[in-house]
């Protein structure tokens, strides 16, 4: 079961404390990361691999991305 972070609507640094906020509850498994700009998709991206989680899947949905994210 994939936990998931909301972060639509929400400016930097927002989504990036949102996602580091949540792979601190999680620990591993799966997270998936909904984001409404380049920006966003970018950092979280970013942030979540510099914690060693895989960015498993970047795909569009709706006006904005769905990222996925996965630590064994």
């Amino acid at each position: 079961m994939s936990s998931i972070v909301d972060a639509r609507g929400l400016s930097c640094p927002q989504p990036v404390l949102l996602t580091l906020g949540k792979i601190k509850n999680v620990n591993r498994g799966e997270i998936v990361i909904l984001v409404d700009t380049d920006t966003s998709k970018e950092n979280v991206s970013r942030a979540a691999e510099s914690q060693g989680w895989q960015v498993a899947d970047v795909r569009p949905e709706g006006e904005g991305y769905r990222i996925t994210i996965k630590k064994e």
